[in-house]
């Protein structure tokens, strides 16, 4: 008989080909899934067809009172199913409250098992041919999320001088994050790109350097990973840049 568990499960940036093996198996004999806003239709299809599906996403002003009820229905059923799982986007341990999760079901003494998923803040960079580390040009990088608890920013000025920057949930903040690099010493020619919905059919990818994105000129949609350094300049080269998903052009770049 099989183990009573909630599993907290990395969807992945929005492919379904980009499920692990291990989160695609859960999916297909799961009997409850608790999934959030940004999980993809693609991913769901890959659920059990008979599976119960409850929509937990959190919208803007909604978060707090929305994650308060999730941990209370998981235990609840936890109780009725032998295998029930917490779908989150990208992976459930960045920037995902999966730890809280875990940390609360654990507490309740619910048998859990965490099945990691691919952020977007790897997938988004790779896909677009921009590495995060590159010899001579990135020895390191950092992920960070663009805003805090109540709405507190970041500290840009402690973490301004990683070669690489993967700036999540930064878009609505933009230009006052690009102001704050500015300040810190951040060079304004210095490129940039913004992914927009990460492996999914509409994705697009926006490049520009971080004096446009402070001075308000860089129009883009959330969710997009935000790239800040110069290994995006090595997209162009890549070539992975060009064509009809990209919005704009690094300097000296030509649009397909």
């Amino acid at each position: 008989m099989a183990e009573r568990k909630v599993y907290l499960v990395g969807a992945g940036p929005g492919d379904p080909e980009l499920l692990t093996l291990r989160a695609w198996r859960i999916l297909q004999r799961a009997e409850v899934v608790l999934y959030d806003r940004l999980v993809s239709a693609e991913v769901l299809a890959c659920v059990n067809p008979r599976a119960l599906l409850v929509d937990v996403g959190k919208h803007e002003g909604q978060q707090c009172e929305v994650q308060r009820q999730i941990v209370p229905l998981l235990i609840a059923y936890h109780a009725q199913y032998t295998t029930v799982v917490r779908l989150k986007s990208g992976d459930p341990m960045v920037f995902a409250r999966g730890a809280e999760e875990l940390e609360e079901l654990a507490a309740a003494g619910v048998s859990v098992e965490v099945v990691p998923g691919i952020s977007s803040s790897f997938a988004g960079p790779a896909l677009a041919g921009i590495p995060l580390t590159y010899r001579g040009v990135a020895r390191h990088f950092t992920i960070v999320t663009g805003h805090g608890r109540d709405g507190v920013l970041q500290d840009w000025r402690a973490i301004a001088g990683v070669d690489t920057l993967i700036i999540l949930m930064g878009v609505k903040a933009r230009v006052e994050i690009a102001q704050a690099l500015r300040r810190a010493g951040r060079p304004a020619a210095e490129p940039c790109a913004f992914l927009e919905r990460v492996s999914t059919p509409t994705e697009r990818r926006v490049f520009a350097t971080l004096g446009d994105v402070a001075a308000g000129r860089v129009e883009v949609e959330a969710p997009a990973v935000w790239v800040q350094g110069e290994v995006v300049a090595l997209a162009a080269s890549n070539g992975l840049c060009l064509g009809a998903q990209a919005a704009a052009a690094l300097p000296g770049a030509r649009l397909a």
